[in-house]
């Protein structure tokens, strides 16, 4: 009799090893981690006030690709029109776009000096994590193109490749090294660990997530479960948003998540839940009955405070 593991095609043995790499990694992501404190540093005005003394910075030996002129600009859509800053598509930036949002909102002086800084020397400090991209990194910033408004914002180009090369979790194994073309690609992508990691070494704050890449938040009664923590702190939801809408630029056939958003309200009437969250440059609303809601949401992290 033929053995059994070469009837297996190669699509099957390789998604089980993925299986596999997926429960290794995953563990460390439950739980309450870390130190907090999600309250405001500074304001917007306080970034506007700092950008309008900023004398024009010399061009850039570590970042060749991004004009100062250009830099500033995008720096002043920081403050001006947030959201738009950090638009793009046919990327795998989604969960570096939900993380931009919440950094821009705790403290947008301090995002703005760390962004500066980053273009000036070429290396940069926020929380505990240390940036200092790769050469590879540093001559793509500004060159990214078809990406829509990311074309056109250096500064965040510069922001989500750096993220991008610093943050490793398992879905990144095979492919560390930036080539170009990988924002589109495996090295780009976030793990549901990764994207908790990445919080909770960023930014003072505890952390508790709920749910995995692959198995749904083990939560009774979700709609109430997110009512409540939203109150309290800062939610994001890890969702398969193919359920939500279509994407073209997604090929997968199968019902795993693919996106981070950042959840600002939750009501429901009836068996209706209203939910509003950033995505991208958009704020969304939909309306999705309690079942969808806990069928799409594969991950749950709250922030808060420490005390």
């Amino acid at each position: 009799m033929q053995n059994s593991l070469h009837t297996k095609s190669p699509f099957y043995l390789k998604k089980c090893f993925l299986c596999f790499l997926f429960f290794w990694s995953t563990v460390p992501s439950f739980g309450f981690t870390g130190n907090t404190d999600s309250t405001r540093n500074s304001t917007l005005e306080d970034a506007a006030e700092y950008l309008r003394t900023l004398p024009k910075p010399d061009s850039s030996i570590f970042w060749p690709n991004i004009r100062p002129e250009y830099l500033l600009e995008n720096l002043q859509l920081y403050v001006q029109r947030p959201a738009y800053a950090f638009e793009s598509r046919n990327t795998n930036f989604c969960g570096y776009t939900a993380l931009s949002f919440v950094t821009l909102d705790h403290d947008p002086l301090g995002f703005v000096k760390l962004l500066v800084q980053l273009y000036k020397e070429g290396k940069a400090q926020m929380g505990r994590a240390v940036f200092e991209p790769s050469e590879a990194v540093r001559n793509m910033a500004g060159n990214l193109k078809y990406k829509g408004m990311l074309d056109i914002n250096p500064a965040t180009q510069m922001w989500f490749l750096t993220l991008a090369d610093h943050f490793k979790g398992y879905l990144n194994l095979f492919n560390k090294r930036y080539d170009r073309g990988d924002e589109n690609r495996m090295w780009a992508a976030t793990n549901f660990a990764k994207f908790n990691r990445m919080l909770r070494r960023l930014f003072d704050w505890k952390v508790e997530a709920r749910g995995a890449d692959l198995v749904r938040p083990s939560v009774d009664d979700i709609y109430t479960f997110l009512e409540k923590k939203l109150k309290k702190g800062t939610v994001f939801l890890y969702l398969n948003n193919r359920l939500l809408y279509k994407k073209k630029h997604v090929a997968t056939r199968f019902g795993i998540p693919t996106h981070y958003v950042l959840l600002l309200d939750i009501s429901h009437e009836n068996d209706i839940v209203h939910i509003t969250y950033t995505d991208g440059a958009r704020k969304t609303s939909q309306q999705i009955s309690t079942g969808l809601l806990k069928k799409i949401i594969y991950g749950i992290t709250f922030c808060t405070e420490r005390k």
